[in-house]
């Protein structure tokens, strides 16, 4: 919305930005310029092939979105950050290009009737049960998609889907891998522990050694870069109070509205493609032979069943369920609608083939009256309204926030607060300072450094605000007396654990020279699996790692340092190796080493296409 209002703005702010254009073109020459405004609006190429700077912003959108619904409440915005979301965004961009590059290399593609089953049959577009058209857009509004979008790529993630499946199915693995696997797998190990506890109270620090930690490590010891900024918000809700609707416009909105309605046709059919092994003659052949069978008296549904070579709607004698206009190929849905119920089409042909449809049912749309509506119109009238005021209210900010050297005649031209925000630094904070977008303009030169008003920044759809710093507070050095109780905590806590490696270290040079050591308290573990619980997950791993003891007497020595610095000493008794696979598990291992081997060839197959790519980022 704000590039919008940048890109109308009319008067001395846009003559300014030409006479800068003007003056560069004069400095640099006019390919300089050239250069530096060819790609505005790529993000990247890939093969020559674009990816948009709308593409990126809607893909660092989605990742936002997924993360605040993964983590719920816990979202933090200000721990995002938005260069790394970026960055992440348009490489996934990039991939995805490259595989759909791929796929369209390696000749991968699939129906229209296929995309439209998958659509149909999706239970997020379903009411009841039954395909909606409503319910369709009202889902692919909110992921951001029109009609035709979504189709896209929906149709893109078909392609890729493909392509994984078809690099990925192909992994295998010989017997020999299978049962090497098993052997290790199935493996247990009996061993023994013996605990050497770090002892923080016997460390004794004196002063000096805690001014010289302080010293070489000044640089961790400062104050973080805050900036405290005056803003001005400007809400869209504040204009909902001045708008009005007139009754005209409501009974305009409501003829509008009930226009839209469109009944719901139920269809079955009976597809023959047309494709590299059937041709046009054959196709067309075939089903005026299924017609023919039809007129004898053969059932509609038993016919799809043997013949339709859609394989989502087949087994269903053909059934595609309810579905609107605007779904179907222009041709199918012309022919869908000239039919009444229970008739059967003459063929029709589209890009997939020859059908043979039938009408199964007709739901009319119910109508509601205009006193049902009137609120939902007044509302939806009203909106349009503030949108307007809105949009031209933030340009009358944005525009006296440029030119203005404070933030007091803005707030005065629009009768707004000027606010103060807490400190906060470059990580952000709580309230406004969430915002990663506030935060980075406030860390800005422009502001910070030049103290010049933001930008107009958009906290959501419904609210912009403007600031300025107010104060600058830069990184100070903190006082010994602050840090001083956290440097002795954590020299107390290296020196207990370099105190406890010592003596594990010694422990372990008499148990490998066959010394006894401590018998009693060796905590001893038989037949331990690589799962094995109640086992700290750091010694499992030290544990599978050690060489395997070269006799029942000669066991072999490992030592784990554990996050409270204690460390834990490793005995390895010894090694038993299990019983040969059932063909049951040899076939899971098969299976999750197909799998892994797929997914391996897969990572080389991206790895390969982007080592061969020309990429540009912009």
């Amino acid at each position: 919305m704000l590039q919008n209002i940048r890109d109308n703005s009319q008067g001395w702010i846009a003559k300014t930005i030409i006479g800068a254009i003007i003056l560069l073109m004069a400095l640099t020459g006019f390919d300089a310029i050239f250069q530096a405004t060819t790609h505005k609006n790529e993000a990247a190429q890939v093969n020559g092939e674009e990816i948009s700077q709308n593409e990126l912003s809607q893909a660092v959108d989605m990742q936002r979105r997924q993360l605040m619904q993964q983590l719920g409440k816990d979202f933090d915005a200000s721990l995002l950050d938005e260069k790394m979301l970026r960055e992440s965004a348009l490489k996934g961009l990039i991939d995805r290009k490259l595989l759909l590059q791929g796929a369209e290399q390696s000749k991968f593609a699939f129906s229209e009737g296929a995309l439209d089953q998958v659509i149909l049959q999706t239970p997020e577009f379903q009411v009841d049960g039954k395909f909606s058209s409503d319910r369709f857009d009202q889902v692919i509004r909110q992921l951001g998609y029109s009609r035709m979008q979504f189709r896209q790529m929906l149709a893109q993630e078909m392609l890729i889907g493909q392509l994984r499946a078809g690099i990925g199915g192909s992994g295998f693995v010989t017997d020999a891998e299978v049962l090497a696997f098993a052997r290790l797998e199935k493996q247990t190990r009996d061993f023994a522990t013996l605990s050497v506890k770090a002892d923080p109270a016997s460390v004794k620090l004196t002063d000096d050694e805690v001014k010289a930690y302080y010293d070489e490590h000044a640089k961790e010891f400062m104050t973080p870069d805050q900036v405290i900024v005056d803003y001005v918000e400007l809400k869209k809700a504040s204009f909902f109070d001045q708008v009005t609707v007139k009754d005209e416009d409501l009974q305009a909105a409501y003829q509008k509205d009930i226009a839209n309605l469109s009944e719901q046709r139920r269809a079955a059919h009976i597809l023959i493609e047309v494709n590299d092994k059937t041709t046009e003659a054959q196709a067309k052949a075939k089903i005026e032979d299924v017609q023919a069978r039809l007129a004898k008296g053969e059932k509609f549904e038993a016919l799809a069943k043997e013949f339709s070579q859609d394989p989502g709607s087949a087994n269903n004698g053909g059934d595609l369920g309810f579905a609107g206009p605007g779904v179907y190929d222009p041709a199918f849905e012309k022919a869908l609608y000239s039919l009444n119920k229970d008739q059967v089409s003459e063929p029709v042909r589209t890009d997939f083939g020859y059908h043979l449809i039938k009408l199964l049912g007709v739901e009319a749309p119910e109508v509601p009256t205009l006193a049902s509506l009137k609120d939902k119109l007044t509302r939806d009238l009203k909106a349009a309204q503030v949108e307007q005021r809105f949009v031209e209210a933030t340009k009358q900010l944005e525009d006296s926030a440029f030119e203005a050297s404070d933030l007091a005649q803005p707030a005065a031209d629009l009768k707004l607060t000027v606010h103060t925000s807490k400190p906060f630094g470059r990580e952000g904070g709580e309230g406004l300072a969430a915002n990663r977008a506030v935060v980075t303009a406030a860390f800005s030169t422009e502001v910070i450094d030049e103290g010049a008003n933001s930008t107009a920044i958009e906290l959501d759809p419904d609210t912009v605000v403007v600031l300025r710093a107010k104060e600058h507070l830069k990184p100070a050095q903190l006082p010994l007396e602050s840090v001083n109780v956290a440097i002795r905590a954590q020299l107390t806590k290296e020196h207990a654990s370099a105190a406890a490696k010592t003596q594990a270290e010694k422990l372990i040079a008499d148990l490998r020279e066959g010394k006894a050591v401590d018998a009693q308290n060796w905590k001893v573990t038989e037949a331990a699996t690589r799962a094995q619980e109640g086992v700290d997950p750091a010694v499992l791993q030290a544990l599978f790692r050690m060489p395997k003891p070269a006799a029942k007497d000669k066991p072999t020595f490992s030592s784990v340092t554990l996050p409270d610095g204690s460390l834990m000493i490793v005995r390895l008794n010894g090694v038993n190796e299990a019983a040969a696979p059932t063909e049951e598990e040899k076939a899971q291992y098969r299976r999750f080493l197909a799998s892994r081997e797929g997914q391996q060839d897969f990572a080389a197959y991206r790895k390969q296409l982007e080592a061969q790519a020309e990429i540009k980022r912009f």
